[in-house]
Parts: structure tokens; sequence; C-alpha cells
């Protein structure tokens, strides 16, 4: 998930997108701006890109894993046939 330093400096530049004129509330806007962007972020359930990267690790072996046993039933099955046709 993003870090405090993260959302920080979305709300940096949101802030910079203000009008001059509105200098005055600019720091009422970057707090808002962070306070909404750690809510939303937060609702979206997201992962780090260790856990992502350790997932898709876990699934290519299983993947690979899955292929082997596909192969395998594969040949018994060629094997069971081949015994079952033979008198």
């Amino acid at each position: 998930m993003m870090d405090k330093q993260d959302i920080d400096q979305i709300a940096l530049r949101l802030v910079s997108l203000v009008p001059p004129g509105l200098a005055q509330v600019q720091q009422d806007l970057r707090t808002n701006f962070r306070d909404v962007l750690a809510q939303g972020l937060r609702r979206l359930d997201l992962v780090t890109r260790e856990e992502f990267d350790v997932q898709t690790q876990v699934l290519a072996r299983t993947r690979a894993k899955v292929d082997e046993l596909e192969q395998r039933v594969a040949e018994l099955e060629a094997a069971v046939a081949a015994r079952d046709g033979q008198p």
C-alpha cells in the first residue's frame, strides 16, 4: 500500500493545482486531500508489490505442478486404455 509520504506527495501535487488566489486555504486543502486519499486507498484493500510478487511466484509454481500432474494423468489414462484394449 502507499505510505504516508506517497499520499503527502499526491496531496501536494493537488494543492499545487489550486489557483494562487486561494493560497490561504491551501493548507486546509492539503490536509483534506491527504485524508480523502488515505481513506480511499484503505477502502481499496490493496496489497504491496512484494506481496503481489510472492503470490505471482506461488501461482507460477502451482501452474507448473498442475501441468505436470495433467500430463501424468494423461499418461496413466493412456496406459490403462492400452491395457484394457489388449485381450
